[in-house]
């Protein structure tokens, strides 16, 4: 079964920056199809970056040119580097498969204010 265990969130102001840590442990089917997700109060959750594939990338509209996710494939790990954070970006965010297909982290909560 596998385990994801999402980490480095916190409070910072507008402008500031975060990377945030998705450990999986068990066996997953490909470290380079994770992706990480967030889900802000009284909205769905949303993909807002992913690994496609051997090198590519895929992000949100509203991330792009601030996230980038990375991965260490020894570590079996998934980064998420966030840069010029923006109050909107305030949520609990989650790393999970292309699609969703392991059981949820407890999820790791960003927040963006001054």
């Amino acid at each position: 079964q596998v385990q994801l265990v999402e980490s480095g969130g916190g409070l910072v102001q507008p402008g500031g920056s975060l990377r945030l840590s998705c450990a999986a442990s068990g066996t997953i089917f490909s470290i380079n199809t994770m992706a990480w997700y967030r889900q802000a109060p009284g909205k769905q959750r949303e993909q807002v970056a992913a690994l496609i594939g051997g090198h590519g990338t895929q992000y949100a509209d509203s991330v792009k040119g601030r996230f980038t996710i990375s991965r260490d494939n020894a570590k079996t790990a998934v980064f998420l580097q966030m840069n010029s954070l923006k109050p909107e970006d305030t949520a609990m965010y989650y790393c999970n498969g292309i699609p969703p297909i392991y059981h949820w982290g407890q999820g790791t909560q960003v927040t963006v204010s001054s």
